[in-house]
């Protein structure tokens, strides 16, 4: 076996499909369409280099291995990359070759960003093979649905104070359109909260709104949970503004895929059934105000989440740094009332 390595071409992607057949895992499924020419950026494109590993036969070179290591717009802190070998050319040193190679490409990225990060599935060879290398989990990822009933309903005052009336929870339950600013606000900012380990930076109205609000994210609609608004002027007069958002759930329109990778929208619609006869549950995305104590944000997350988990199932990403929505979750994991689809994802790192 001669191994021969040199940047990606037009066609490789076809060449490579036909040796490594379907992705043997969601990350797989994702990463690949990273593959693809290096590029120096600029005009909307990032900084890439892509290298192909060739097994060369009597001058023939058949492509079985590549890697790509890139740069992100969002969480810019670290370079992306991934790595995958032909089953039948693992443990001979390729995946090896390749990684060094773009360690030294990415000493060349403009952003000077040279730390990397991976996703991978635990007990698979490329978790193995990360952590050979020296890249550690700094995140893990678990996508959950939660079974409709699974948490008992809040009871909630009504406008005039009386627990449970014709109007309760009308001042504080509310639907909202996907293009407020005011949601757009507390979701990029409880976002970055959650994303300490990996810092997107500063977004923009734009990002969120693209990110996760947008029309061709599948947003297709959002409620929030209000703090119960309260008047200036005293008890007795009727307050003039809302109460501020303490937590949000956003739903996505498009039909969801159990194998789908973590961190990507979309949703079932309601109703539906899988080909198991259980009801599609509807993606959303669940959050709160990143201002709110400990106890409060996970007191407002769990109500939201009963309130949309009602009557239907509904799916959602959990990660390890969501505290306020593992506190209403990984009880529901517990007691059977919630299921995990899929394996976990753990993102790693330098």
């Amino acid at each position: 076996m001669a191994i021969e390595y040199r940047e990606w071409r037009e066609g490789d992607d076809l060449a490579l499909l036909e040796i490594w057949g379907g992705p043997e895992t969601a990350q797989a499924r994702q990463f690949r369409s990273a593959l693809a020419v290096s590029s120096d950026g600029g005009a909307g494109t990032s900084w890439r280099r892509c290298i192909v590993a060739e097994d060369v036969l009597d001058g023939v070179g058949i492509p079985v291995a590549a890697g790509v290591v890139y740069e992100a717009s969002l969480h810019p802190e670290r370079l992306w990359t991934y790595i995958e070998v032909a089953r039948d050319h693992r443990r001979s040193g390729i995946g090896a070759t390749l990684l060094t190679m773009l360690r030294r490409e990415a000493g060349h990225a403009p952003s000077g960003v040279e730390k990397l990060r991976a996703k991978v599935e635990p007990g698979t060879p490329g978790a193995a093979f990360a952590e050979a290398f020296g890249l550690v989990p700094i995140q893990r990822s678990r996508l959950v649905v939660v079974e409709p009933g699974a948490l008992k309903l809040p009871v909630f005052p009504d406008d005039g104070g009386a627990a449970g009336g014709e109007n309760a929870g009308s001042d504080v339950v509310m639907d909202l359109a996907t293009g407020s600013v005011e949601l757009t606000d507390v979701v990029g900012r409880y976002y970055s909260s959650i994303h300490g380990w990996d810092s997107p930076g500063v977004l923009s109205v734009g990002q969120v709104q693209k990110l996760f609000l947008d029309e061709l994210t599948g947003a297709h609609g959002a409620i929030v949970l209000r703090a119960r608004p309260e008047s200036a002027f005293g008890a007795g007069v009727k307050p003039t503004k809302k109460g501020r958002i303490r937590a949000f759930a956003v739903s996505y329109a498009a039909p969801a895929d159990p194998d789908a990778a973590p961190g990507v929208p979309g949703t079932g619609a309601a109703g539906t059934e899988n080909a198991d006869g259980r009801e599609t549950p509807t993606d959303v995305f669940v959050g709160h105000e990143p201002g709110l104590e400990p106890a409060d944000a996970a007191d407002a997350v769990r109500d939201i989440l009963s309130l949309i988990a009602y009557q239907h199932p509904v799916m959602l990403e959990l990660d390890d740094s969501m505290a306020a929505l593992r506190a209403a979750v990984e009880p529901l994991l517990d007691s059977g009332k919630a299921r995990l689809v899929g394996p976990e994802t753990l993102v790693v790192a330098d």
